[in-house]
């Protein structure tokens, strides 16, 4: 703290942020004192700080007290009085908190939002989670379909190796395999022309031979949790495309998620961190799904998490083979997935059609037997269930129902 007098009156500069101390020694040496303005924007800094740390006071004190997060979920300074990931994880059933408060530090400044018209930046810790190892500077978009990349390559984080491909935060294909290059050559046979200026993302170390085959189309961003020196040094070679190594998966961090809705307010809600395990398919038709059948509910059944919806997702074993996102109906989104898949001279013959949400009729599930699939999952929960069981077992359809939705908009 500084203090200054005059002849008439004394003043006095708080200074709380290093990056301020330039400016401050820069006035009083040019004038012997600084301006009203400097003080009064420094002034509201300091106040800003101090709230904030008594915010996170209240937190903890509440937390020790055992009520719970009854004043605010607090993010400030980049530390949290719970697990030091930065962000209030709620404990289940506990009520939302009266208030909300954020105090996210800047990352970066942006070039401009979705677009050129509008401005933007980046706050919170994006830089712990992610390293930009080459290319121009990330834009607005970059960051949204990157992270999506990033969320949906986490699905199959410690699995064998897979590659997904992302085109305005919507996956348009997926794979897996015993190496990087097939798990590429099935995500990209799925649709050969949407990848172009996509974001792709892999859940292991990316190698030459995979980067070899993604250098032969343009992308926008690539990230991977590692890179192989030589496939390093192979994709630098392109200025345009943006490498970023996955410090950690976007799931090690916050447990809520913010959206802005307008009218100066924001919707606030758990993270859909709900996955599906085998063993907790309900099988709802006479026949039992195949080995096959059942690997691919899993692999699509994930994927679809991911799509937007209305949202449809023809899957193999190991590879997406057409996808419909964000229809405003159940079955144009299947009469999407389906051309985009003869599109790509897919077959879906065998396939397993997976939906995001119930069929509400059974329309739906009739144009999925016709358009080859054998097998569906979904979440269930429509009061025609009945119907389009009954619809499936006339086609010799295995069907599970999973009990989750999972809309995305």
């Amino acid at each position: 703290m500084l203090r200054s007098a005059s002849k008439n009156h004394q003043s006095v500069t708080v200074v709380m942020d290093p990056s301020d101390y330039a400016e401050v020694a820069a006035q009083i040496t040019a004038g012997g004192n600084t301006t009203p303005e400097l003080r009064q924007r420094l002034a509201m800094r300091a106040f800003a700080r101090t709230a904030a740390y008594d915010g996170q006071i209240a937190g903890y004190l509440a937390k020790v007290f055992g009520l719970g997060a009854v004043e605010g979920l607090d993010r400030t300074n980049g530390t949290n009085r719970t697990n030091g990931t930065g962000w209030e994880n709620l404990a289940a059933g506990e009520p939302w908190p009266e208030r909300l408060r954020l105090d996210l530090p800047r990352a970066q400044g942006l070039r401009y939002g979705e677009n050129p018209h509008q401005r933007a930046a980046l706050y919170g810790r994006f830089g712990e989670f992610f390293q930009q190892l080459h290319g121009r500077e990330l834009s607005y978009n970059n960051i949204l379909d990157l992270t999506a990349a990033a969320e949906l390559a986490e699905e199959f984080a410690g699995e064998s190796p897979a590659l997904v491909i992302l085109k305005h935060t919507n996956p348009c294909g997926a794979g897996q395999g015993a190496a990087l290059r097939e798990a590429w050559e099935k995500a990209f046979a799925t649709d050969q022309q949407a990848p172009y200026g996509g974001i792709i993302a892999v859940n292991q170390t990316l190698d030459l031979p995979c980067a070899e085959a993604i250098a032969e189309i343009f992308s926008e961003v690539i990230v991977a949790p590692d890179y192989a020196a030589d496939a390093l040094e192979l994709l630098r070679k392109k200025k345009n495309l943006r490498l970023l190594k996955a410090l950690q998966w976007p799931g090690a961090g916050r447990s809520w998620e913010l959206r802005g809705v307008g009218g100066d307010s924001v919707l606030v809600q758990d993270c859909d961190r709900k996955g599906a395990e085998g063993g907790e398919l309900k099988i709802v038709t006479r026949r039992q799904p195949s080995a096959a059948e059942r690997q691919g509910m899993l692999f699509g059944w994930r994927v679809a998490k991911h799509v937007k919806s209305n949202a449809i997702v023809y899957a193999g074993p190991d590879r997406t083979l057409g996808i419909g996102a964000g229809q405003m109906s159940r079955v144009d989104a299947s009469r999407l997935a389906v051309w985009k898949a003869r599109e790509a001279g897919l077959s879906l013959a065998g396939s397993v059609v997976c939906s995001d949400a119930f069929f509400p009729f059974a329309d739906g599930l009739a144009a999925a037997a016709e358009a080859g699939a054998t097998a569906a999952i979904q979440p269930g929960g429509s009061k025609r269930d009945a119907e389009v069981i009954a619809a499936a077992d006339e086609r010799n359809m295995a069907m599970a129902f999973t009990g989750v939705r999972h809309f995305r908009h």
